[in-house]
C-alpha cells in the first residue's frame, strides 16, 4: 500500500473540474464485490492508481451509504483525493509521484575502426569499367509481361468510343 506521512491537499474547483472531463472517457478499472473493501481490492486499486493516477471503481451495492464509506476509505487509506460519484462509479484521483533524476550514464570512449573495416569511399564504390558496384544492388524494375503500353491489360474493361466503360450506344 502506498503510505506517504502527510495526506495530499484538497483539489480546488477548477482541478476537479479538469478531473471529472479526463475522467468521463474513462472505464471502470476495479470492482468493488459482494465482500465490500477487502486488502486486495484496495491493492488492485491501488496499482490502478499507480499507472494511472485517475480511475473509475465500480461498486456492485444499492446501498448509497456504503458507496459513500467505500469512497471515503479510498481516499483514506490510499491517500488520494475524490474526484466524482455518479451512481455506482466512484472516480478517485492519485497525483503520480513526481520522478526522480537520475544522473546521466558515463558513456562509452568512441573505438577506432581499424583501415581493413572503414568504408569504401563512394566516387570509387559507384562505377568500375562500367559494371555496378558491388556494394549496391540492380535496381529491379516492375516486370511488363511482355507487352506495350499501348495494349489493354487482361481483365479489364476497354473504354469505349465516348470514354466511359458502358456508355456504349446500344442500336434501338
Amino acid at each position: 500500500m502506498n503510505t506517504p506521512s502527510s495526506h495530499p491537499a484538497a483539489l480546488t474547483p477548477a482541478q476537479r473540474k479538469a478531473l471529472k472531463a479526463r475522467a468521463h472517457s474513462l472505464h471502470p478499472v476495479v470492482t468493488i464485490g459482494d465482500k465490500g473493501l477487502s486488502p486486495a481490492v484496495l491493492r488492485e486499486i491501488d496499482v490502478n492508481l499507480k499507472s494511472h493516477e485517475l480511475i473509475k471503481v465500480k461498486a456492485a451495492t444499492d446501498d448509497r451509504d456504503a458507496r459513500e464509506a467505500f469512497l471515503a476509505q479510498i481516499c483514506t487509506v490510499l491517500h488520494a483525493h475524490p474526484v466524482q460519484q455518479i451512481g455506482k462509479i466512484l472516480v478517485v484521483y492519485r497525483p503520480l509521484p513526481e520522478p526522480l533524476e537520475q544522473p546521466a550514464a558515463p558513456r562509452k570512449p568512441a573505438t577506432r575502426k581499424s583501415a581493413e573495416h572503414k568504408a569504401v569511399p563512394r566516387e570509387k564504390a559507384v562505377r568500375q569499367e562500367g559494371k555496378r558496384s558491388p556494394t549496391r544492388p540492380p535496381r529491379s524494375r516492375p516486370a511488363t509481361a511482355g507487352r506495350s503500353a499501348a495494349t489493354p491489360r487482361a481483365g479489364r474493361p476497354t473504354r469505349t468510343a465516348l470514354g466511359k466503360p458502358g456508355s456504349a450506344r446500344r442500336p434501338r
